[in-house]
């Protein structure tokens, strides 16, 4: 049987997003697909078709941090399932709005994220965004001492992604700097 830690571990990015998404309130998944369309106000940082929604959803409430709390009849179509967190997932959903992105290449999508959503919910993300300015000076300092000693493609790819935790430490000075004032 999986522990909690492992089914956590298991959770992509748009489980994430849509665990988050139900910490704003209870709803169905047509509703929260419409937040990560094309159109919806998270689309442009992480767009989430309705098939996956429905997919994380099920993988939500397979964890228990999700449950099904009613039906309700849709617009044009069948009945839709209303869902809402358990406690285990408004703890979960806390503690990674909280949690520093360690995979870096993750952090373009995945700060962006927890950044919408805290902003969305009024909460403070100073704590969140001192934090993943740590974790971009530890891997810069990491990928500069790799970077010296590597040649060709290693040092390339290194070098790439040197460049990219400079943006992403850039990025997060920004936001510190500029406060909720432009938000």
């Amino acid at each position: 049987m999986k522990t909690r830690a492992q089914s956590l571990s298991k959770l992509s990015t748009t489980d994430w997003a849509v665990l988050a998404a139900l910490a704003e309130g209870e709803a169905h998944g047509f509703q929260i697909a419409g937040f990560f369309s094309g159109e919806g106000e998270l689309g442009g940082i992480w767009k989430v078709q309705r098939p996956q929604v429905y997919r994380a959803l099920e993988h939500l409430t397979q964890a228990g941090l999700a449950r099904a709390v009613r039906q309700e009849a849709g617009v044009s179509g069948p009945q839709r399932t209303v869902f809402a967190l358990t406690p285990s997932g408004k703890r979960a959903v806390r503690a990674w709005l909280r949690t520093p992105v360690s995979r870096l290449r993750l952090a373009r999508s995945e700060l962006r994220l927890k950044l919408a959503f805290l902003l969305r919910s009024n909460a403070d993300w100073e704590p969140l965004l001192l934090a993943q300015r740590e974790e971009y000076r530890r891997a810069l300092a990491s990928f500069e001492a790799l970077a010296a000693q590597e040649t060709g493609i290693r040092r390339m790819a290194l070098l790439w992604r040197l460049e990219s935790a400079q943006a992403g430490l850039r990025f997060v000075a920004r936001i510190l700097a500029e406060g909720r004032s432009r938000a």
